[in-house]
């Protein structure tokens, strides 16, 4: 079986990013630089990243879909496509409904259906500018029917983005496999959940699609240190975001999964009482290393290799903590395994 090929996430400010994207394609072994839509504009940093790189493939990883118009995001990823020589990929998530209507002032509903059409819509607009066909796209949400040659921005020399949609539940992960070019799991995943439930949705989704390409890109949280110290850090880090995961009603479906639907209930109550800093109190030994790879720097990398070989073509380090300089996984074991060698920067998801 194959082992999944590396990526890595950057949640930096734009002005880090070119040097960072530099350093990492010169050491090698890791594929892709995944921008998440925080703090900052994905496409900016991602932008400057491409521009210092050649082989390094980018992407967001997520941006917010309904945080746009399918319009706007066209473009922004056809640019940022065009810029990299065709090496991005435009990872697409939908967010929880109070950011959208409350952050961003977006319109929210049946989100799976609507994140559906939206990747429908996009490739049809790319499609127009690609080969100059009228552009006359018609769904529930959506509807673009207008492209004067002044605005089209004419076609790239190679395919565009392909897309990639973040999926939790089995309506967008349904989604991801009927529209998509590829899924992005979410970093509360067990090989459990992947095997039982996400993969076998994505094949009854894709079937009728033939040998369309499409890859699983997973997140993975992982608890290691060069010491003791550092150890028991990353553990404490991990059970706190494990415990903020839990306390969300997006992800529940995957605590039922192992019968742990309670740990919902008392998670959420906690922050509904602002009980935020007593999460990670509730993540307990078995639950700890059923959604985190936990372990020495030595046992790490052959133990996330183990986790998801055979089952996801991508995989993206979560270190929901604050890391020392290298990235505790061994060179040898780098090599051999394509995972990351020491000394890469990476930051937390």
């Amino acid at each position: 079986m194959t082992t999944p090929a590396v990526d890595i996430s950057f949640h930096g400010a734009p002005s880090g990013a070119a040097e960072m994207a530099a350093e990492v394609e010169r050491r090698g072994a890791v594929k892709g630089l995944f921008v998440p839509e925080g703090a900052h504009d994905p496409f900016i940093t991602l932008s400057l990243a491409s521009a210092s790189t050649e082989r390094l493939e980018v992407g967001t990883g997520i941006a917010l879909a309904f945080a746009r118009s399918p319009m706007s995001m066209a473009y922004s990823a056809y640019d940022l496509h065009q810029l990299s020589g065709g090496r991005s990929i435009l990872g697409l998530g939908s967010q929880i409904k109070a950011h959208i209507t409350r952050r961003y002032d977006m319109p929210w509903s049946a989100p799976a259906k609507r994140m559906g059409e939206y990747v429908a819509a996009l490739k049809a607009i790319w499609h127009s500018w690609q080969t100059g066909d009228p552009l006359d796209f018609q769904g529930d949400f959506y509807s673009h029917t207008l492209m004067p040659p002044l605005f089209n921005p004419g076609p790239l020399g190679f395919d565009a983005p392909r897309v990639w949609i973040a999926a939790v539940g089995p309506l967008m992960v349904k989604a991801a496999g009927t529209f998509g070019d590829g899924i992005i799991t979410h970093p509360l995943i067990s090989r459990s959940y992947l095997e039982d439930v996400t993969i076998p949705a994505l094949a009854e989704a894709r079937a009728g699609r033939g040998d369309h390409q499409f890859e699983i890109a997973t997140m993975a949280m992982v608890a290691t240190g060069h010491t003791e110290e550092a150890l028991a850090d990353a553990i404490a880090g991990t059970r706190k975001q494990i415990g903020f995961y839990a306390s969300t009603p997006a992800y529940k479906p995957v605590l039922d999964h192992h019968g742990w639907g309670d740990l919902h209930d008392q998670a959420h109550a906690f922050t509904k009482s602002g009980r935020w800093s007593e999460l990670a109190d509730l993540i307990d030994e078995e639950v700890l290393n059923t959604f985190a790879v936990v372990g020495d720097v030595a046992t790490a990398g052959p133990a996330l290799v183990d986790r998801f070989t055979g089952l996801a073509d991508r995989l993206t380090l979560s270190l929901p903590y604050k890391t020392i300089p290298k990235l505790p996984i061994d060179v040898a074991d780098a090599r051999e395994r394509r995972l990351p060698r020491p000394g890469l920067p990476v930051t937390g998801i």
